[in-house]
């Protein structure tokens, strides 16, 4: 029996972890892999990367930490979390079970893709799935979103601020009437590409060419020095759905204190409803959910 079980080994998950050690409880930490999307850096070629805070340094940080700690870890999937009466038992893919008096779920997001060719080629080769994080980096370069959702257009808003020419392909109108949107149309810096789909990637080494088809069904090309595709965000609820509230995004809803509808099951990251899916934001959300897990231990 464990005093906290934290489910996710990215940012938010390391950081429960430490902070749960730290208050001297037995914790066990279960997660799939290590670094949930900040494996998924970014390169441009001839680009300095000192603007942005790297994900993986953190994490590495954090998980040489608790190695040296020598505490309890797994590398396993979590197929189903379930509380009965006050323990909740975490049931791996091998079929072992976990009992802990607290849960804290840090399992994250995984990115939609679009299946094109050269999509998965050109990952963290000039092509990703986050503006807010790499937007700095575009300084007098081209940049292309894909997506025609909030997510896209916030993403176009942000990149107009620095690069020279931002191309938003919106493979349908989506929200192109909404304020933000009429506000990107009058950015002489933005070409909009209205119901036009990717067909593919292109580039040598990294990607540079975005291949489109018109709403006529004729092909199209766009030069750029980079890619965000920003169609959302898919958060991994499905071992805890049944115990959780979710948003209308699929997302654990929690309180300021990091605490879900289910008392002594805590969330933290980007599986949350938590504002900005950003690495230093789900450092902050680890931590208060182990301290919420750890004043929870203390009255229960």
């Amino acid at each position: 029996m464990y005093d906290l079980i934290v489910i996710g080994g990215g940012p938010a998950g390391l950081t429960a972890a430490i902070y749960g050690i730290r208050k001297h409880l037995d914790v066990f930490l279960v997660s799939q892999d290590l670094g949930g999307k900040t494996n998924y850096s970014l390169e441009l070629p001839n680009t300095e990367t000192h603007r942005v805070i790297s994900g993986v340094e953190i994490v590495e940080k954090f998980w040489r930490e608790l190695d040296y700690l020598n505490f309890a870890r797994r590398l396993s999937k979590v197929t189903k979390v379930e509380k009965k009466e006050d323990v909740f038992e975490v049931t791996l893919d091998d079929g072992d079970v976990l009992e802990g008096r607290s849960v804290i779920v840090a399992t994250g997001s995984r990115v939609k893709q679009l299946g094109v060719p050269g999509e998965l080629e050109f990952i963290g080769k000039g092509l990703s799935y986050s503006a807010l994080s790499y937007a700095p980096l575009f300084v007098e370069k081209r940049a292309t979103v894909i997506g025609d959702g909030e997510l896209a257009l916030r993403a176009a808003c942000e990149l107009a601020q620095v690069a020279d020419m931002v191309h938003l392909v919106a493979p349908t109108h989506g929200e192109l009437d909404s304020p933000m949107a009429r506000k990107l149309a009058a950015n002489m810096k933005v070409v909009i590409w209205d119901e036009h789909k990717v067909k593919g990637f292109r580039g040598n080494g990294f990607v540079n060419r975005v291949l489109l088809e018109t709403p006529e069904g004729k092909e199209s090309e766009v030069e750029t020095d980079g890619v965000f595709i920003e169609i959302g965000l898919i958060p991994n609820v499905e071992p805890i759905a049944d115990l959780v509230e979710l948003d209308d995004l699929g997302r654990i809803k929690v309180d300021s204190r990091n605490r879900t509808g289910c008392e002594g099951l805590f969330a933290a990251g980007d599986v949350t409803n938590a504002h900005a899916e950003q690495v230093l934001i789900a450092v902050g959300e680890g931590a208060k959910a182990a301290l919420s897990a750890y004043e929870y231990l203390l009255s229960s």
